[in-house]
């Protein structure tokens, strides 16, 4: 049998976690819950983490750079037709269905994602780590956001940390509410929404 290597137990330790805790919670995501699901021993998990935190903690950061192909919109996509508003609002739209179709591929992942994030917000060791992930969304929001103005040939009228923000608050209300009810048609509905409005907030360079 092939021996695996530190790198390959902790991904598939991950990998286990991610859906222990989609399916089952953090609370029951316990390190024999995790092994189990992995087809390892206590041993192996012991040898690859520290504690369940650190495996938490590899967890959302995993989930995080999963998610950083998803954010919107694409700086390499290209752009047929005029500049300005209408170009912004078209980058915007791709963008937002590129990550509806993340959400709809592995909504585990996201379902594991929620329940991390309000663990980790009632661990006073954890809270940083939800800051973190935070801080990581707008700071890659707004890298989009930025890219986006400049293939469009607009500019933002509030700061673009602003407007990060307020993607990154959209977005989390429409992940919460797909993951409850499954409604692509009004998931769609409330892409367009959420395009028109932020591309508001723009104006041609």
């Amino acid at each position: 049998m092939t021996r695996m290597t530190a790198a390959d137990r902790r991904s598939a330790l991950v990998l286990a976690a991610l859906r222990v805790v989609a399916d089952r919670g953090v609370a029951q995501a316990t390190t024999r819950a995790i092994v189990a699901e992995a087809g390892m021993s206590l041993a192996s998990f012991h040898y690859a983490f520290a504690s369940r935190d650190e495996l938490m903690t590899e967890l959302i950061r995993h989930v995080m750079r999963a998610e950083t192909t998803a954010i919107l919109p694409d700086p390499a996509e290209e752009l047929d037709g005029p500049t300005g508003p209408a170009a912004l609002r078209v980058l915007l739209r791709h963008g937002l269905g590129r990550y509806a179709e993340h959400l709809r591929q592995d909504p585990l992942r996201e379902k594991a994602m929620l329940e991390l994030t309000q663990y980790a917000l009632r661990s006073a060791e954890m809270q940083p780590l939800a800051r973190e992930q935070y801080e990581g969304y707008h700071a890659l929001a707004a890298l989009a956001l930025t890219s986006a103005a400049e293939q469009s040939g607009s500019v933002w009228l509030r700061p673009v940390d602003e407007v990060a923000r307020l993607l990154i608050a959209l977005t989390d209300g429409l992940t919460i509410a797909w993951l409850v009810d499954r409604d692509d048609p009004a998931t769609e509905a409330l892409l367009d929404t959420i395009a028109d409005a932020v591309a508001a907030l723009g104006r041609p360079a």
